[in-house]
């Protein structure tokens, strides 16, 4: 596209182009998520980095501890690429941050960005046993190919997250990680959702794993909730295809509002977006024939 403009000024015109070096040069090629808590306007970046802006997007700056991490020369990508896709703030406390590398795992800061703790540590190491999976557990660790995380309400480091193998629980803001898998059809999804105000309710979306596609097990949706922090679990399907259903919904496309009861929306890569304003009992269809989708957002108006 450069070289295109630089040589073709009405194309340059158009699209709004010049030969003025980028902030960033060739740092990275896309801007993977956005983030904002206590003054302060978080962007992840594809490859990883995490940039800040205090000045609302006028201005940014790189955030070189997590740039200058002593294990970044070890990140390896994701499908998607090496991508920071999440980023979390806690929201009594501006100097902690914690974000999602895809597939470097889960960074913690607790002194505002200067340095950064890699957070992927299994809390039963010793029971986990050994996986040939590149993203599974092993050598004491949950696997670095981290999905989607969100932390539950409250005063507590309670997080949550789905990864490339299993859904996991930590106490403890991410030193310490359990499985919490157990009673869903599969350890594979993309999307994790906690309740606005009880944080032990959550819901994910499992899909089938690599070797089989990453579509609804045995091709019929369902949502999946827990009201127990991961220790049971229960299938919502009411209004959801149960025949020939093969979407995928992607890490960031399943989303909350805060009502009570709380609404939960998520869109497919087949175009459609669906709802349930009862916290996942039922579902509708309220969009189809869209693009894919890759993330929805919910403006809460009351």
């Amino acid at each position: 596209m450069d070289d295109w403009a630089a040589n073709d000024p009405d194309f340059a015109a158009m699209i709004g182009w010049t030969d003025e070096p980028l902030p960033f040069t060739d740092g990275f090629s896309q801007i993977w998520s956005l983030g904002y808590a206590h003054g302060t306007l978080y962007a992840g970046t594809k490859p990883a980095s995490l940039l800040s802006s205090r000045d609302g997007g006028e201005t940014w700056e790189n955030v070189q501890g997590l740039t200058d991490h002593p294990s970044a020369d070890s990140w390896n990508p994701g499908a998607a690429g090496l991508v920071l896709h999440t980023i979390i703030a806690d929201p009594s406390d501006p100097q902690k941050l914690w974000i999602g590398i895809s597939a470097a795992g889960v960074f913690a800061t607790e002194d505002g960005g200067v340095t950064w703790e890699r957070r992927n540590r299994l809390s039963n190491a010793d029971s986990c046993g050994h996986h040939d999976h590149p993203a599974a557990p092993r050598d004491g660790e949950i696997g670095h190919c981290v999905h989607n995380m969100m932390r539950a309400p409250g005063t507590s480091d309670l997080l949550y997250q789905q990864n490339h193998h299993g859904v996991w629980r930590s106490v403890d803001g991410g030193r310490n990680w359990d499985d919490i898998t157990e009673g869903l059809p599969s350890t594979f999804g993309f999307p994790i959702r906690v309740h606005p105000r009880d944080p032990d309710t959550i819901w994910t979306l499992p899909l089938n794993g690599d070797s089989v596609g990453r579509f609804p097990p045995d091709a019929a949706a369902a949502v999946w909730r827990s009201r127990d922090g991961g220790t049971s679990w229960r299938d919502l399907r009411e209004g959801l295809p149960q025949q020939s259903c093969y979407f995928t919904v992607l890490r960031q496309a399943m989303a909350g509002d805060e009502r009570d009861p709380a609404g939960i929306y998520f869109g497919t890569n087949s175009g459609s977006v669906f709802a349930s304003l009862n916290e996942g009992d039922s579902w509708n269809e309220i969009a189809r024939h869209l693009p894919t989708i890759l993330a929805v957002e919910v403006l809460d108006r009351r």
